[in-house]
């Protein structure tokens, strides 16, 4: 199904038996289907039960597209998904994964409630992660096979990982490249050097978006992806990310750290095909500049 679909309830009835009567070449599967992938929807609103009552005049749309619980919809939103992979943009403030301060708000669990709705059986698998406070696309697989076609062979498959960084200060060079060595404390915090012994090669080639007295826009772009990558980076430029106290910021212009991954591109790990996808620039990044 591509489109819409809406129909005019003209008798006292329930759900399934007025699906099944319009839906003359869906099984009865098929209709089960939409329902639990909150496909239909009574004036509006997205309902999963077969014996909801409707009554003449009630408007029933079945949606091509299917539509996000509650919370997944303040937290994220779906980008795409088929069977076998999933990506999201994700809200700033949510974890990629649980951590020792948070079991439960996490892109994993809500979009492990979401795919488990759909059919119990179903699960996700985290591919990589974002920081907490980092908005922007994150890519899951949904079969621990494709996790590992997308893990093992993430330098190949990946071929664009771009994100917006609003950071302080007037950035005048026009574009550059920031190479040094990355490693983690004892402490757990992450420190860059230019002793290749001590850490792992860190690459992160930014361009100027658009520059003023206080802030700049950089687009930013990874040739490795190591642990807060660009944040260090970024300080180590003299332009810390606003909002990132840890690596230097001075000032939160945003209530939020300064970062947003906006664009993802892949060779799809089953299909071969190559994938694309974007996130735009949010708009509080842009006012600051």
């Amino acid at each position: 199904m591509t489109t819409d679909i809406t129909l005019e309830v003209t008798g006292q009835t329930t759900l399934m038996p007025f699906l099944i009567s319009s839906l003359k070449k869906k099984s009865r599967d098929n209709i089960k289907s939409l329902l639990r992938n909150r496909q239909v929807l009574v004036n509006g609103e997205p309902v999963t039960q077969f014996n909801h009552e409707l009554k003449p005049g009630d408007s029933i749309t079945i949606s091509a597209t299917r539509h996000t619980t509650g919370v997944m919809a303040r937290n994220m939103r779906l980008v795409y998904e088929d069977e076998h992979l999933v990506v999201i943009d994700k809200n700033a403030g949510l974890l990629s994964m649980a951590s020792d301060n948070e079991k439960y708000l996490t892109a994993y669990n809500i979009l492990s409630t979401y795919v488990k709705s759909q059919k119990p059986s179903n699960r996700i698998f985290i591919v990589h992660r974002l920081d907490r406070d980092t908005s922007g696309l994150m890519m899951f697989a949904r079969s621990k096979k494709v996790q590992s076609l997308l893990q093992r062979n993430w330098k190949q498959n990946v071929t664009s990982r771009t994100y917006v960084a609003l950071v302080e200060g007037e950035v005048t060079e026009p574009e550059g490249v920031i190479k040094s060595y990355i490693y983690e404390s004892r402490s757990l915090v992450m420190h860059s050097t230019r002793n290749p012994e001590k850490g792992e090669l860190a690459i992160t080639r930014f361009r100027r978006i658009k520059s003023g007295k206080d802030y700049s826009l950089l687009e930013v772009t990874l040739e490795t992806g190591k642990k807060n990558q660009i944040r260090l980076h970024m300080q180590e430029l003299g332009h810390s990310i606003a909002g990132d106290r840890k690596y230097g910021a001075s000032s939160s212009p945003i209530g939020r750290l300064g970062l947003h991954a906006s664009v993802l591109a892949f060779v799809h790990p089953v299909t071969g095909k190559e994938m694309r996808f974007e996130s735009k620039i949010p708009a509080k990044f842009r006012r600051m500049v």
